[in-house]
């Protein structure tokens, strides 16, 4: 049987955060978006870095210090942030984090 869609009831339980180090599962991968879970540990920190496609962060559970071009953001469950292509960014956590992140893919 074929689905036209993609169902997950819970988020928060498709990634457990590590004690150590961070986590990521693709959940879905298409023409369009590519969706991605990340389980960061506490104190765990992506550094400066940018994505060639605008891309959007869903918090779903913990807190963490975003630094988005020259601004600081803080994030905590349900923060949604949209970035535009290129924008250099960077997350460090406070917390145990789970975070999905969109990547929206050029249309040709």
């Amino acid at each position: 049987m074929s689905h036209d869609y993609t169902h997950i009831m819970d988020l928060a339980k498709e990634v457990e955060p590590p004690e150590d180090g961070i986590l990521t599962r693709t959940l879905f991968n298409d023409d369009h978006v590519k969706t991605v879970i990340f389980g960061f540990g506490q104190g765990e920190e992506l550094s400066d870095h940018t994505a060639s496609t605008p891309a959007i962060l869903h918090f779903i559970q913990g807190e963490a210090t975003l630094t988005l071009g020259d601004e600081t953001v803080e994030a905590q469950p349900g923060t949604w942030i949209h970035m535009a292509a290129n924008l250099q960014h960077s997350v460090k956590t406070k917390t145990p984090v789970v975070m999905l992140l969109l990547l929206m893919k050029k249309q040709r």
